[in-house]
């Protein structure tokens, strides 16, 4: 498969507001630092981590809702921040995100005709507005909303979590997008809820080719459903590679500990569990070694001196940690 996403050394620093007579060095929130990855065409690549890892930014910056302070995203062999007005907004149009809270997402003073209308008359999809409910019609069913007569003209406020959700699906999939960043998009739903949210996104990613993002904290998911993982830490990647391998064999200590927290459906099957210390913070400062230190068990002189850089332990599968 031909890489459809290339990201380089994107960086996206958020400075922090200093007091009016502060003398102090500016200091900045370092929420991506120096991150570099690629996505294939029609797969499913995650990035896994903690809250404050900087999961969330990192897919901002692809779809361009964020300016980086620094690296280069290439999208079908073009730097999206190179882009024309008119090439931009066609980039928009093949780039869509499906967020993670579908409340805050849809308009509630909207039909979900309307929330949903509002992308196809931005690109003049549809000559009419017969023609525009033909087409959301076929997509509300096409992620299991039918009839679809039955919630057209319905407000957010009269749908379940799982019913906004496939809506906040449609509104993606009208527009044909060939990449789609989806934020935690089943964190918010019951388990049964969200059974039926992945399959439609699995059948919508081989009847259409779909390439995804998947950014979540559900490991179990990533295995599930995920080609590649990716898992950050303070706006690094740690360790990076094929979901079945990280999954079943981390390497670095953070992904130890996030896997062991995951608890098995086998009460027979004993887990080791990967201790670490205290919560995941801000990265204000520059850091001279590993950024995982201060919170690592394995931690020694080399740790704390030398930042390690991701290498290749195996076939596709790579870890910065010094330790691996």
């Amino acid at each position: 498969m031909d890489d459809l996403i290339v990201v380089k050394d994107l960086k996206k620093w958020f400075p922090l507001a200093a007091g009016l007579f502060s003398r102090t060095k500016r200091k900045y929130v370092r929420a991506v630092d120096g991150v570099s990855f690629s996505i294939r065409e029609g797969e499913i690549f995650c990035l896994v981590g903690e809250t404050g890892s900087g999961k969330t930014t990192t897919g901002r910056l692809i779809l361009r809702l964020e300016t980086p302070t620094s690296g280069e995203i290439f999208f079908e062999g073009r730097n999206i921040f190179s882009l024309s007005k008119r090439e931009l907004k066609e980039f928009r149009r093949k780039g869509q995100m499906i967020f993670q809270d579908p409340f805050s997402s849809l308009d509630p003073r909207l039909t979900i005709f309307d929330n949903v209308s509002e992308g196809l008359i931005i690109h003049k999809i549809g000559d009419n507005r017969e023609e525009r409910l033909n087409i959301i019609s076929e997509a509300l069913e096409s992620v299991g909303l039918h009839p679809p007569e039955d919630f057209l003209f319905k407000y957010p406020h009269e749908l379940s979590g799982g019913q906004l959700q496939r809506v906040a699906i449609v509104s993606a999939l009208v527009l044909k997008p060939k990449f789609i960043v989806a934020d935690e998009p089943v964190s918010m739903l019951d388990m049964s809820t969200r059974g039926a949210v992945i399959k439609v996104m699995l059948d919508l990613r081989r009847e259409m080719n779909l390439t995804f993002l998947l950014i979540t904290h559900d490991l179990g998911l990533v295995k599930y459903i995920g080609d590649r993982v990716a898992v950050m830490y303070l706006g690094k990647i740690v360790e990076e590679g094929p979901a079945e391998d990280l999954i079943d064999a981390p390497c670095h200590p953070y992904s130890q500990a996030l896997i062991s927290a995951v608890p098995s459906p086998d009460p027979k099957k004993k887990i080791r569990v990967m201790q670490i210390k205290g919560d995941i913070s801000m990265s204000l400062e520059t850091f001279s070694g590993c950024k995982f230190a201060p919170r690592c068990m394995l931690v020694d002189e080399k740790c704390v001196r030398e930042e390690p850089e991701l290498v290749e332990v195996s076939n596709g599968h790579y870890v910065a940690c010094h330790k691996a």
